[in-house]
């Protein structure tokens, strides 16, 4: 057998196609089934809306079973069949798993399951999905680690963070059993194909010979990504489903390194196969604005250059790098919050009407967002890095007292920059994006402020500060979710007095109900196969593209950042950079 080593990775054998002579008739017993019609009995609960006819690819590589790829109009690259695959397109309605001609299971690895992620957020996840009956019946749970443990062991420690909804009343701890008794460990190495041959055994085990789909969860850090997709795909995937693998940031360090992931990931694993997650695109209030925007004649002939006078995304922690400061020193602010979170957001807000709802025709205009966007420049950004401070009497450390953190180090742990749309919507309009740690509070919101009221006949009421006279819509991502839009109005008396004042919806007071947390709603997406919310790769080879340029300056000048105080509103010079573009930080101004 003629075996060549690919360089993405150190233990990732590529095999010729001289090993697979006999392994070409793969493929030749299959049931084609919808990928969004697995669980038509579930799903029809949580999405309405299902599309009469997909196309399928099915597809064999490296010799292995071959998946069911969804395939819809307007993906960037079809990615190319491998030597031997056998292709087949057929059309087939979502009527056909009406039919009920075979039983599916859902079989969800958590690779990485001893890890924080896994356990304070991914199963919890899974269990308010299973305690709101949003998954399947036969719904099989596995976490794979390095970690020696057994499946008990699994069960006793995922317990400890599971919790029910607050305003349900079905008994809570007969729930917990059934999915905790769903729950299965299998221990491993995420580089050894033999481990997951063995994981593949166990899940066929518990599938009892019904069709199956398998997702995969990488909670795992990014320098074994490949590894465990190579082991996954070639010895655990799905002989006769589908098969996913979600993504956690960070997606690379910079343009080339996201770049040289994204080739090697894709040497296993179609690009519809891969779902890149930002759980910031699951919070509730950012899956609202498109809502706010595009079904509210109100706003809609406002969001532009004519109206708009800035936008500000705001991203604050009233805590330091506590615990991960070894971590974070390799990434810094910028990669870690505003290459991702706080762009994703920017290009929804931003980007023009969609041609529908379906997760292409947004994703399109969302990288037509991001290409339309210059590079950022070093003179519109500010960086700074917390130091300690007595606050209250009580000592805070800084960002270099922390023994993980090297003592000279420059990792920025705030960073504050202009951005700039070069189309003809937002000619103009500086969107600055503000992100830092160890600030006076916490909070993530969408700030738009509006221009000042041309000839404003009460302006003389306002004084020399039209500032206070200008409108503003927040959209508050937490805590407290809230949409509350800034407004002028007479104080009631005898007098023309004006006062500032807020339209509020609070979501807790307008909706009782508790609101999922963003890990639910991109699982169940992922589980959906509905890629609205996950990134996909040229998206991320244009926000990359902004933001490489600024962090080698930075990095190559070696330039120092600013020193703030723990627990302060952030560097100065924050307050310069908005003044250079006439504007002030909404957050800072005392009213919220």
């Amino acid at each position: 057998m003629a075996i060549q080593f690919s360089p993405c990775s150190s233990s990732a054998p590529t095999f010729s196609t001289s090993s697979f002579k006999n392994l070409t008739n793969l493929s030749a017993k299959l049931i084609i089934i919808p990928s969004r019609t697995f669980f038509s009995k579930w799903v029809s609960q949580i999405r309405s809306g299902l599309e009469p006819t997909y196309q399928f690819e099915l597809k064999s590589s490296n010799g292995n079973p071959p998946n069911a790829v969804y395939l819809k109009d307007g993906l960037a690259k079809k990615p190319q069949p491998r030597e031997n695959s056998e292709l087949l397109k057929m059309e087939t309605s979502s009527r056909f798993s009406e039919a009920g001609l075979t039983e599916s299971s859902l079989s969800i690895t958590v690779v990485g399951a001893s890890g924080d992620l896994a356990k304070k957020k991914i199963f919890p996840a899974l269990f308010a999905l299973f305690y709101e009956d949003c998954l399947p019946e036969n719904l099989i749970v596995f976490g794979y680690a390095r970690t020696k443990m057994t499946d008990e062991e699994l069960r006793n420690m995922i317990s400890k963070t599971l919790t029910c909804r607050i305003d349900k009343r079905e008994n809570c701890d007969d729930k917990m059993d059934k999915f905790l008794k769903r729950c299965f460990y299998h221990s491993g190495q995420y580089n050894s194909e033999e481990h997951f041959s063995e994981l593949d055994d166990r899940l066929k085990d518990k599938e009892e010979g019904r069709l199956s789909n398998r997702l995969f969860y990488l909670s795992i850090p990014p320098n074994i990504f490949v590894d465990a997709v190579r082991c996954a795909s070639t010895r655990a995937s799905s002989e006769n489903g589908w098969t996913r693998v979600i993504v956690e940031k960070p997606f690379g360090r910079d343009s080339e390194s996201s770049r040289e992931l994204t080739r090697c990931i894709k040497q296993y694993l179609a690009e519809d196969q891969i779902f890149r997650i930002d759980h910031y695109l699951g919070k509730e209030l950012v899956e609202n604005l498109s809502v706010l925007r595009f079904s509210n004649l109100v706003f809609e002939p406002l969001w532009s250059r004519n109206y708009i006078r800035n936008v500000q995304l705001i991203f604050s922690e009233d805590f330091g790098t506590e615990g991960r400061g070894g971590y974070f020193d390799n990434y810094g602010i910028i990669r870690d919050i505003m290459q991702n979170h706080l762009l994703q957001i920017l290009a929804l807000f931003a980007m023009e009407t969609p041609v529908s709802l379906d997760a292409e025709d947004i994703r399109n205009e969302k990288v037509k967002a991001l290409r339309s966007m210059k590079p950022l420049q070093l003179e519109n950004v500010i960086v700074g890095q917390y130091k300690g401070h007595n606050k209250s009497g009580k000592m805070y450390s800084g960002y270099t007292d922390d023994p993980t953190v090297p003592k000279d180090s420059l990792t920025p742990t705030f960073a504050a920059a202009a951005l700039f749309i070069d189309n003809s919507r937002w000619d103009g309009v500086p969107f600055l994006m503000k992100a830092g740690k160890a600030l006076h509070t916490k909070r993530a919101e969408i700030r738009v402020q509006f221009r000042h009221v041309p000839g404003n006949l009460f302006k003389r009421n306002f004084g020399t500060d039209l500032d206070k006279a200008t409108n503003e819509l927040v959209l508050r991502v937490q805590p407290d979710e809230a949409i509350y839009l800034k407004i002028n109005n007479k104080v009631p008396g005898l007098g023309m007095r004006l006062d500032r004042s807020d339209l509020n919806l609070l979501y807790r007071a307008r909706y009782p109900r508790e609101i999922p947390d963003a890990y639910e709603r991109l699982l169940l997406d992922a589980i959906e196969g509905e890629r609205r919310l996950f990134i996909r790769s040229d998206e991320l080879d244009a926000a990359w593209a902004l933001f490489t340029p600024l962090l080698k300056e930075l990095e190559n000048k070696k330039i120092a950042p600013e020193l703030y105080p723990y627990g302060s509103r952030g560097p100065v010079g924050a307050h310069y950079l908005a003044a250079k573009h006439n504007m002030r930080w909404g957050d800072l101004s005392g009213e919220d």
